[in-house]
């Protein structure tokens, strides 16, 4: 394919959540014309559970760009809505509905995908939470050529990024945004100059980066204190790991925990030691020292703090419950 100078594209995104809004603003901010923005409809959110627009939307509006909140778009009124802005590309990213092949076709250069994860590493909803949860040491973003499948298309770029020891997924999520930005305007060049070199991928080397849920983030002291400290950082802003005292009384959420060269023939669930700086609870192998926690209807805080009012929280000896024994 011969190569041109690289021109402003017509563009089309889709997404909905603040890592989308990321890319959402440095297209706004680059010399491409950007006809439309589609999102997902908007939700009740909050205590009042009043609808709310997506962050997205919101960034979208402020900048007078029009907004499509389709329910689906495999019904032809979208599809023809959709064709009708006679977009050169469709950006999408985090935006949670399928396309449908006659979308992908409708681009003049198809739809491309800004993906949390090294591809084909982590494909699926949750692949930052997931690169963390299984000890990863490397992450980054890739910009894809989608098809049909489920993150299965050809790879344009990549920008890699190192996930630090202490990385929650909040702070890897940030890191990810700032780096898959640039990355898209990079692919939107190429795209742009005819430069793209399209790189399939190794399907055999995938893993699927299943949606997190609230259930899982139950700390199962059976595990190794190794794995229970990743998953506290995996699910760190949400849905936040949790346990319960054995009475079955109300959750306490462990925002920040570690694992602790501490060896203890405890059964798992017991606590073995506390001062200001932990709560250190036995595991199936190894010890998790408890750092900040969140008691039931109160903000997290460093233990040091909770104890200078209630030292009778935690004491040595008291038993946390397994998931499975809780009713």
């Amino acid at each position: 394919m011969p190569t041109v100078a690289p021109s402003p594209l017509r563009l089309v995104f889709a997404g909905t959540p603040d890592f989308a809004a990321h890319h959402l603003r440095a297209l706004i901010d680059s010399p491409h014309e950007l006809v439309g923005v589609y999102t997902q409809p908007d939700r009740p959110a909050g205590r009042g559970k009043k609808l709310q627009p997506s962050p997205v939307k919101q960034l979208a509006l402020s900048h007078e760009v029009p907004v499509y909140q389709p329910v689906s778009l495999k019904a032809p009124e979208a599809q023809a809505e959709l064709a009708a802005l006679n977009a050169d590309v469709m950006v999408v990213v985090a935006y949670g509905l399928l396309l449908p092949q006659a979308i992908l076709d409708t681009p003049r250069l198809g739809c491309v995908n800004v993906h949390a994860s090294l591809l084909p590493r982590w494909r699926g909803a949750a692949p930052i939470q997931r690169a963390i949860e299984a000890g990863d040491t490397e992450s980054g973003v890739t910009i894809m050529q989608m098809d049909v499948g489920l993150d299965t298309g050809d790879m344009l770029v990549k920008a890699h990024c190192a996930i630090q020891p202490d990385d929650t997924a909040g702070a890897l999520h940030n890191r990810l945004a700032d780096l898959g930005a640039p990355a898209l305007l990079k692919a939107l060049s190429e795209l742009s100059g005819g430069r793209t070199q399209p790189e399939p991928q190794a399907h055999d080397q995938s893993t699927y980066a299943a949606k997190i849920t609230k259930a899982e983030a139950a700390l199962d002291w059976s595990q190794p204190a190794a794995t229970l400290a990743r998953q506290v950082r995996a699910f760190n802003p949400f849905p936040i790991s949790h346990t319960r005292p054995e009475d079955n009384s109300a959750p306490i959420r462990v925002w920040r925990a570690s694992a602790v060269t501490d060896t203890s023939d405890a059964a798992p669930g017991t606590i073995v030691s506390v001062d200001d700086a932990a709560v250190r609870v036995a595991c199936g192998e190894g010890v998790l020292a408890l750092e900040v926690v969140q008691l039931p209807g109160k903000k997290a805080l460093p233990v040091e703090e909770l104890r200078r009012g209630r030292a009778d929280l935690f004491q040595t000896g008291q038993r946390f419950a397994l998931p499975e024994s809780r009713s």
